[in-house]
């Protein structure tokens, strides 16, 4: 009866203390995909949202809207607000150890990203636009491989590649025409697009190195990057004369301003979920999410819409969803080893 006991209370042991784990793993993938879902959501609308505003006609004389650094300004100001009363109505109080200047070239290195990237297109074509921002996992990985010495998995290299390579599939559309200005191999256009993504690629390794030396709260981040950024885009658009021609817009088309706030709405909503993701899960998922986001915003234009799909679009309908799928199932089990 004693060898028996033995082996009947064995196994309860064990049972009782793996619990404390499975619902920590079932807690990590419900934050997951709460992450998921609100950026998708999110983004969804605020896609939509940017294209009413920037491709809209206003007034009898059919005037365009073209102030891009503006509308960039005023979100970074309404995310500030944002995570602010969050942090003032949800959150306990803390101290903040993150050093300002951390943030302050955290948000120069994103600013610089878009800047960039914007700027690409007047030297590239969009083809190649996409192409070039579609590998943003690859710097955020590299750097954070090679500045903040952090180890992935190889099937997580695998999955960001699959899914990088699906999301370019399917963005590609290749041009009719014969344009032969376009047929260079690199010049100052794909520079530009190398310093963007360089430059997204060190954001991600600051905000990695925000969240494992000081263990920085997503609003907490949120909060300090955009008041940075509104400090620059502030004077930005002050020196160049924008925010004057921006504000006669807006008194020309009063009816602008509820979409303008609609769309920082979305985007300080938006924003809190990438910058949970980033504090909870890194800066590598956030940017597969951030990623596919943007092909499945397409993917559900194209079903809503009914745009016909093209062959070369389903392979990348394939590759993305092979990338993301393996990632579910091998990525984050072998990243465990690593911990």
């Amino acid at each position: 009866m004693g060898p028996v006991e033995v082996v009947a209370v064995a196994p309860e042991a064990p049972s009782e203390a793996t619990k404390p784990s499975m619902e920590r793993i079932s807690s990590e993938r419900l934050r997951l995909l709460l992450c998921f879902m609100g950026v998708f959501v999110c983004y969804f609308y605020y896609g939509i949202l940017q294209e009413t505003i920037t491709r809209g006609k206003y007034g009898e004389q059919q005037e365009s809207f073209t102030y891009a650094k503006s509308l960039v300004f005023v979100q970074c100001i309404i995310n500030a607000i944002f995570s602010k009363l969050i942090i003032q109505f949800l959150e306990k109080p803390s101290f903040e150890r993150t050093p300002h200047w951390l943030y302050a070239v955290c948000s120069m290195s994103y600013l610089g990203a878009m800047v960039s990237s914007n700027s690409a297109l007047q030297y590239v074509n969009y083809p190649t636009q996409v192409l070039g921002k579609s590998c943003k996992p690859i710097p955020v990985m590299v750097l954070g491989v090679l500045l903040g010495r952090k180890r992935y998995p190889f099937t997580k290299y695998l999955c960001v590649l699959l899914i990088v390579l699906g999301v370019a599939l399917f963005m590609y559309k290749p041009k009719k025409g014969i344009g032969s200005a376009d047929d260079h191999i690199f010049g100052f256009g794909e520079a530009l697009l190398l310093v963007s993504l360089t430059l997204d690629g060190l954001t991600g390794v600051a905000q990695d190195h925000m969240r494992a030396n000081f263990q920085t709260g997503s609003n907490q981040m949120m909060l300090n990057i955009n008041v940075w950024s509104s400090l620059f885009l502030g004077i930005g658009v002050l020196c160049t004369g924008e925010l004057w021609e921006f504000l006669n817009f807006t008194e020309r088309h009063p009816n602008i301003l509820y979409k303008i706030l609609l769309f920082s709405l979305t985007s300080a909503l938006g924003q809190s979920f990438i910058f949970m993701t980033v504090v909870y899960f890194g800066p590598l998922t956030c940017s597969i999410i951030t990623t596919t986001r943007k092909f499945f915003t397409i993917l559900g234009s194209v079903l809503i819409f009914g745009n016909p799909i093209s062959s070369l679009q389903w392979v990348g309908t394939v590759f993305v969803f092979l990338g993301l799928g393996l990632d579910a199932k091998y990525g984050k089990a072998t990243k465990k080893n690593h911990h």
